[in-house]
């Protein structure tokens, strides 16, 4: 990388410092103060090691930069804008925060080209972070350094540091060696309450050194330092810190250092006399020619490093399979390989706990999906998320498809959407269903980004028994369907299972949450297995003639809808049974195909193992329930099921109510 001298730099840092002080105060709404602290160490770092081209921002080898300071997106605006990122124009600058812009009050990914990662929730950009220079190692480990050689960096805020996800995160990376992370502290002491000693006094350079990582520290607005801090740091061996000792709303007259310049506009006054202090005498959005050069020019290192690789990439050997990785989607084979296992599933018609059956589509489609990459939150023999043909990933040995995360599940959620977000990884994570309450601010990010990770949820209703109801999931299934961009599933034996993983695989656009079972599920369908048909989200499992009745259920709770529609038939109450898998695509299926399952005019009837919330938008607020109204208990499984009521019986009773 071309190295700038510190009378360039300067200037530069400045600009970045104007664009976040108009910025905010234009649309009276923001975070100057964080921008402002910290744009001697973001422009040394952009000037001087990133590597990047904005005319290519999706290259595969471009360094990734997180602004984990989601807060100060101003920052991040004003270094794209003036790199020149086609989407950050001056236009958009000044309108800043305002609906429809690409520069909302935080990063979003996929809505400003150039940020790699939705943050503003703290600890969510560094423990994400973890996941892109995982899958950095992972990648270099498959192709080589000629096609995967890149540092992810982060600007991390004391917020970030002191979230609970970020002690997950960092041990993670501490232990497996992630030497091309390297996160930049905003070491200001202040947060929105004031001075962080009101609530903080870890040593966090020792926090770091004792998770395995190198440490440094460095005056945060001495660009001479900072530049021999990320020399350093790219050598290091480790993942790295770098403290950089910041001044808050550095260059305000009376609110530099104070937690009043962190979270509102600094006002007209204190505005002109910031700029008075850093020697910026022009006006509001106005960048100097020579300014406005100088930041242009920093990217021409990236072009040229651009041009390298792709000279490299045309070439290469292993360009076809390295194109797969990035390619969305299942392949022919996996496609193949699915539809065959689904046949072969329907011709054997085995009894199967879903988690079971799920391990063993697994065992059928890691083999020949390379970039599939599992893990489990310390609980791989229960989620059954590992095939014998997984190796694990570890400390210099980055060749596996299989993480160990340890008991750390919201810093495992967090790392497979960095995984997803990376690209050439196809994330899957498990865990119990009871336990996606950790997962769940992460969830609700891989669905705002629409990222494609898989979920694997096992354990997921009362029938998980003697655990208790610490581990019994009541409200999760209705949470999680209530969060948007999600899709829940919940299959009812082996071959919905198999489908499921299919529909999730195939799936680009948001997460997939598979909530499978601890207990053995009868077989359900007498298809021959050749069309999936959990793809619609629910569909007619048993029709009968004159059906007076239909009742809908999922996952475990078939075989008891299945079993309720027997006994109606003998007492001529003939009676349809839906299976409904996923009940997010039911809803999104067309009017037509909905009332064919679902016939308006006759009494319809739920079975689940958990809450109601949800169910009245398929069976009306007339419509039968048998589920769960609170919390579980300690016992076996058919106990419980007896002793809650959720049986047979209790769905005969509820449909001749109603008939």
């Amino acid at each position: 990388m071309t190295s700038l001298d510190l009378n360039t730099l300067k200037p530069m840092a400045n600009a970045v410092r104007a664009l976040a002080m108009d910025a905010v105060e234009a649309a009276k709404s923001g975070h100057p103060g964080m921008p402002m602290g910290m744009a001697d160490a973001a422009t040394t770092l952009w000037a001087n090691h990133l590597k990047f081209d904005p005319a290519n921002p999706d290259w595969r080898d471009r360094d990734r930069f997180i602004l984990s300071a989601g807060h100060g997106s101003m920052l991040i605006y004003a270094l794209l804008h003036l790199t020149g990122y086609a989407d950050v124009t001056l236009d958009e600058i000044k309108n800043f925060r305002q609906l429809g812009s690409k520069t909302p009050g935080h990063p979003e990914f996929g809505h400003t080209t150039g940020v790699e990662t939705t943050t503003g929730p703290l600890g969510q950009g560094i423990s994400t972070a973890v996941g892109m220079a995982l899958a950095e190692r992972m990648l270099n480990a498959r192709f080589g350094d000629d096609l995967v050689d890149h540092h992810t960096w982060v600007i991390a805020s004391d917020g970030d540091l002191q979230e609970g996800i970020s002690h997950e995160a960092i041990s993670l990376a501490g232990h497996l060696g992630l030497n091309r992370l390297i996160v930049l502290w905003d070491d200001n002491s202040i947060q929105i309450d004031g001075d962080t000693a009101l609530a903080e006094t870890t040593d966090v350079l020792k926090r770091f050194d004792a998770a395995g990582w190198a440490t440094d520290a460095v005056d945060g607005h001495d660009m001479a330092a900072i530049d021999a801090a990320l020399t350093r740091a790219k050598t290091a061996g480790k993942p790295v810190l770098i403290s950089c000792k910041t001044v808050i709303g550095f260059g305000a007259p009376t609110k530099a250092g104070k937690s009043s310049s962190h979270g509102a506009p600094l006002g007209g006054d204190e505005l002109a006399g910031a700029k008075k202090a850093l020697g910026w005498a022009h006006g509001a959005f106005d960048i100097p020619d020579d300014i406005r050069a100088d930041w242009l020019a920093v990217s021409t290192s990236g072009k040229s490093a651009k041009a390298e690789w792709t000279d490299r990439y045309e070439g290469h050997s292993r360009r076809e399979e390295f194109d797969a990785a990035f390619t969305a989607g299942l392949s022919p084979d996996a496609a193949r390989t699915l539809h065959d296992w689904r046949k072969s599933l329907a011709a054997e018609k085995p009894d199967l706990a879903s988690r079971a059956a799920s391990g063993k589509v697994l065992a059928q489609i890691v083999p020949v999906m390379p970039e599939l990459v599992g893990g489990s939150a310390d609980l791989t023999g229960s989620n059954l998320t590992k095939t014998p043909d997984q190796t694990p990933v570890q400390s210099g040995a980055y060749g596996g498809q299989y993480i160990y995360y340890g008991v750390r599940e919201h810093g495992m959620a967090a790392c497979a959407n960095g995984l997803s977000l990376h690209g050439g990884v196809r994330p899957y994570v498990g865990t119990f269903l009871v336990f996606a309450d950790y997962c769940r601010p992460a969830i609700r990010l891989s669905a705002l980004m629409s990222q494609p990770v898989t979920y694997v949820f096992t354990h997921d209703s009362i029938g998980l028994g003697e655990d208790g109801p610490t581990h019994q999931p009541i409200e999760h299934l209705a949470s999680l369907r209530a969060m948007p961009n999600v899709r829940v599933f919940r299959p009812a034996d082996a071959l919905e299972t198999a489908e499921c993983w299919e529909i999730a695989l195939t799936h680009q656009s948001g997460p997939s949450l598979l909530a499978l079972s601890r207990q053995k599920l009868p077989f359900a369908r007498r298809d021959d297995g050749s069309e999936n048909l959990s793809a619609r989200g629910a569909y007619i499992l048993r029709d009968a003639e004159n059906s007076e009745a239909v009742i809908i259920a999922t996952g475990s709770e078939v075989g008891l809808a299945l079993e309720a529609a027997k006994t109606l038939a003998d007492k001529g109450v003939p009676v349809r049974v839906v299976s409904a898998p996923c009940l997010d695509i039911f809803a999104e299926e067309d009017r037509a195909y909905r009332d064919s399952v679902l016939p308006e005019g006759l009494p319809r009837i739920a079975v689940e193992a958990g809450l109601r919330y949800g169910w009245d938008a398929f069976i009306g607020a007339d419509g039968g329930f048998v589920g769960m109204t609170g919390f579980g208990a300690s016992a076996p499984a058919e106990a419980l099921y007896e002793h809650f009521g959720i049986t047979a019986k209790r769905v005969v009773d509820a449909v001749l109510q109603r008939v």
